[in-house]
């Protein structure tokens, strides 16, 4: 039955459980999925419901299909406009990076400086 969809489909469904960590979408042609909720929006979602409620239509994007037959949907993906961002090369953030390296070169300097002025007071 769940092979019908196709990865990558954008499909209207009806949102038939929600819970803490996703929400169950009936799908047009009988199956279902799951969006988990870091799928929901592309803001950070901390509660779920703020979001959507049971009944509700919503457009998904199938983004996989495990062995099982489950299907994974999303809701933010099916969203117009939406692109993914670029993940960080290495897991590094380069502002961070920058800002970090700056923040080690002040303590640096600071603690040479109280050493100086500590060892003055001998």
């Amino acid at each position: 039955m769940s092979d019908m969809v196709e990865v990558g489909a954008v499909v209207t469904g009806t949102i038939e459980k929600v819970t803490d960590y996703g929400a169950f979408v009936k799908l047009e042609g009988g199956e279902s999925g799951m969006v988990h909720i870091s799928q929901v929006d592309v803001n950070y979602v901390k509660n779920i419901r703020d979001f959507i409620k049971e009944g509700d239509q919503v457009q998904v994007k199938v983004v996989g299909q495990k062995e099982d037959g489950k299907i994974d949907l999303s809701i933010k993906q099916a969203q117009a406009g939406y692109t993914e961002q670029a993940p960080r090369k290495g897991g590094r953030d380069p502002e961070f990076e920058r800002k970090l390296k700056t923040f080690m070169s002040q303590s640096q300097e600071r603690l040479v400086d109280l050493k100086r002025h500590k060892e003055g007071r001998k």
